[in-house]
């Protein structure tokens, strides 16, 4: 079983890797950014923009995968904010520049497209819990493209017959994850603190801001549950 990882440098991508080559005995290949760096050991690496769609094809074209995990996006939802344009062409015309490769590939592998909780936008107690017919109403930029990544793999897989998985997946954290994201970022200040680099003070972002959930007790009451 050939398995293709798309944008396998990411902290997800690592992980993925190791589980399709130890666990599952792919063999796997993947791509990264010409200025990220990977190594993994019996995978093959392949420099690849997503924004150029013949590159690819001749990539499809080589490797011929059965299974193919679309990793590749600016998944921050800070710089999301920051720079809309380059969000949106990373996440929504590299995801067509793909499944538009595959379709052209006289191939039809399976294909997986990560989305994100964050499409849901905020969930109130009264959507818990949610499940598959809860309606996506996103809340910032990067949540807007993912919704429409996850509308174009449908609109594809409908019209030219693709095996396409959408997934929205929710927050996952762990060990070599940027501090970029906030509970890496908490984890790094802690262990500084702890080493003694820095002041025992932790910085935060805005924490004012309103949530629609104030006390973990009231998620455990949403589902009946008791503390």
């Amino acid at each position: 079983m050939k398995s293709l990882v798309i944008g396998g440098a990411g902290f997800v991508g690592s992980y993925l890797l190791h589980h399709l080559r130890n666990d599952l005995g792919h063999e796997i290949y993947t791509t990264k950014m010409p200025n990220e760096s990977l190594a993994i050991e019996d995978c093959h690496i392949y420099d690849l923009n997503i924004l150029d769609k013949d590159a690819i094809v001749s990539l499809l074209r080589e490797v011929q995968p059965d299974v193919i995990f679309h990793l590749a996006a600016q998944s921050s939802v800070a710089l999301s904010w920051k720079q809309p344009t380059l969000t949106v062409d990373i996440n929504i015309k590299g995801t067509i520049n793909l499944l538009d490769a595959i379709r052209e590939s006289n191939r039809n592998p399976k294909v997986l497209l990560v989305g994100s909780g964050e499409e849901y936008g905020h969930i109130s107690l009264e959507d818990i819990p949610i499940t598959e017919t809860t309606l996506p109403r996103p809340g910032n930029i990067y949540a807007v493209t993912k919704v429409c990544q996850n509308l174009i793999g449908s609109i594809y897989a409908n019209a030219y017959q693709m095996h396409i998985i959408s997934v929205r997946a929710f927050n996952h954290i762990g060990p070599n994850q940027l501090p970029m994201f906030v509970v890496a970022d908490f984890c790094k200040q802690v262990a500084e603190i702890e080493a003694g680099r820095r002041e025992p003070v932790m910085n935060v972002g805005n924490l004012s801001a309103k949530r629609d959930f104030t006390d973990v007790r009231d998620i455990v009451k949403a589902y009946g549950l008791l503390i």
